[in-house]
């Protein structure tokens, strides 16, 4: 599917969205990626897209948002990632966020509740248990290698993502994934702890919260402890085969389980 790219400033910020959709008129469903973003369009949104309008603005310095240094607080980035679904003016939306993007979503959720429909967490980022600390994604060997293996259940599929286009200068390209994990680092750095369990409670929108059944980063329990803390209705679910970022590695049923969530349906 060819998606479309338009440019939404948010406080005098350029960020990048892309959308993709069979119907535009339905209604809309805004992904926020995860560990090191989006370059581009990847099958897990083609799925999403068979049967809903999906929209995808770029965290700040993720691919297609490269501005973040001016963010220096969880605060700030969470007021930016507010005004960004503001600006988007399709809100109530269907939020859907992975990892680093699914701590951004539930904060949202939390804060500006009237902003979502329902949330669709994956492996979120947010929460920190030092009995349970899960993989320094800023710690890891400096080879090429080291996070495709560790956020991947098959580096293959991180790398299929990132496949650097023939016309790109591989300077930049480079420039453009360091950026991505020095933007993550700034949010969450050290521990990946942003205080949200503790506004949790205002949660009251239908949520899923997924995971890797072979998710290297964050553990299973870090899952659990945001569906104890979410006062809504929460559904569970771990996808086969994947791991920190089921869509990459399993992006078509990925797809279908957040297809029946929000359809209110059991996945078949």
């Amino acid at each position: 599917m060819m998606a479309n790219e338009r440019q939404l400033t948010v406080n005098g910020h350029a960020v990048r969205v892309m959308e993709g959709g069979v119907n535009p008129a339905a209604p809309p469903v805004v992904f926020f990626a995860g560990v090191g973003g989006l370059p581009g369009w990847v099958p897990f949104l083609d799925h999403l897209a068979e049967t809903r309008r999906v929209l995808v603005p770029s965290l700040p310095g993720f691919p297609g948002a490269p501005a973040f240094r001016h963010l220096d607080s969880p605060l700030d980035w969470i007021v930016h990632t507010v005004e960004t679904l503001e600006g988007l003016e399709e809100a109530p939306v269907d939020l859907v966020g992975s990892s680093v993007g699914g701590a951004l979503a539930a904060e949202v959720a939390a804060l500006a509740g009237g902003l979502v429909n329902r949330l669709v967490l994956i492996a979120p980022f947010g929460c920190f248990d030092p009995d349970a600390p899960g993989a320094d994604i800023w710690a890891q060997p400096p080879s090429p290698d080291a996070i495709p293996n560790l956020v991947c259940e098959n580096a293959e599929n991180w790398n299929a993502a990132w496949a650097m286009p023939e016309d790109a200068d591989p300077l930049d390209w480079q420039v453009m994934r360091t950026r991505a994990m020095e933007a993550a680092a700034r949010l969450l750095f050290p521990f990946g702890d942003t205080g949200v369990l503790a506004r949790l409670h205002r949660v009251t929108q239908p949520t899923l919260l997924l995971r890797g059944a072979n998710d290297r980063v964050l553990p299973a329990a870090s899952n659990e402890r945001f569906a104890d803390a979410i006062t809504g209705p929460v559904r569970s679910a771990t996808i086969d085969g994947a791991g920190h970022l089921p869509e990459l590695d399993a992006p078509e049923d990925l797809a279908r389980r957040i297809h029946a969530f929000l359809s209110d349906q059991e996945p078949r």
